[in-house]
């Protein structure tokens, strides 16, 4: 059995400057399904990803995998020097897929549907952040977020190129942007020091019945203030946040060794929704 790659159709750039283009899976020139690949600039290098993969006949015979590999050889013709794939939760064959391919799983994404607005424990109480402490937050947030990248599988120069300037680039306007909530959880004792902020997009896409989905970007407890259950408030106060915005639909991404995060998630009844493996090339 030989299994090959034959493009759908043209390639196309994509929004962020990147390339991308579809492919029909063949095997001795029949078509048994196809894929997509990616290659996403990230500070002048590409990061490949495969997506849309399908076999639609002779499952069980190794196509995907072959499929699969053959991307890769795809990716680093492109110049790409990693590879990411995004695997449903619904979808186990594909996760074991990506795990004999040599993936490593790096996070998690995760969904909740809102209900009613929890209460914030008793003595906490919430304001809009403070805009003269934004910029230091997000610089101590893009710092934990590249070690933690770092930790996940990514070099020191990949992770760098990831998590730089992101908090900057999508809040324009600081605290002002519009869209976003930017909130800070204070304490009893009345200190000027919040225990922890978080950030929320009130709208990151459509979900496909056309409800907005909202997305928790950052949350953070201060450093002397944790271990005291503030990690549970922000998510709690998120939660309020997006249903006086109307919005009943709440996500967020998690690094997959973050096993506290991941235990507080489930206990406050978000759901896995995809997993996102990835390899160097």
């Amino acid at each position: 059995m030989t299994t090959t790659l034959r493009p759908e159709g043209p390639e196309t750039p994509t929004a962020a400057g990147g390339r991308t283009r579809r492919w029909r899976i063949l095997s001795n020139g029949h078509p048994v399904g196809a894929l997509r690949t990616t290659g996403t600039p990230h500070d002048g290098r590409l990061w490949g990803e495969i997506s849309e993969l399908e076999i639609t006949e002779g499952r069980g015979r190794g196509r995907g995998t072959f499929g699969a590999l053959a991307a890769e050889e795809v990716l680093r013709h492109w110049g790409c020097t990693r590879v990411d794939v995004k695997v449903p939760e619904s979808a186990p064959i594909a996760r074991a897929l990506a795990a004999t391919l040599g993936y490593t799983e790096r996070m998690r994404s995760l969904h909740k549907r809102l209900t009613d607005a929890p209460a914030l424990p008793a003595g906490l109480t919430a304001r809009p952040m403070d805009p003269a402490a934004l910029q230091d937050w997000l610089d101590g947030g893009t710092e934990r977020f590249a070690r933690s990248l770092v930790a996940s599988g990514l070099t020191e120069d990949q992770a760098r190129a990831k998590a730089g300037g992101g908090g900057r680039t999508l809040l324009p306007q600081g605290t002002e942007t519009p869209g976003v909530v930017l909130s800070s959880l204070y304490g009893a004792d009345g200190g000027p020091d919040p225990c922890g902020s978080v950030w929320v997009a009130l709208h990151l896409r459509d979900l496909p019945d056309g409800e907005p989905l909202a997305w928790v970007m950052v949350v953070e407890v201060s450093r002397a203030h944790r271990g005291r259950g503030h990690g549970r408030a922000l998510m709690l106060l998120a939660e309020r946040e997006c249903l006086a915005a109307g919005v009943r639909n709440l996500g967020l991404n998690v690094f997959a060794d973050n096993e506290v995060a991941i235990r507080l998630y489930e206990s406050l009844g978000y759901a896995v929704t995809d997993r996102l493996y990835g390899k160097a090339l």
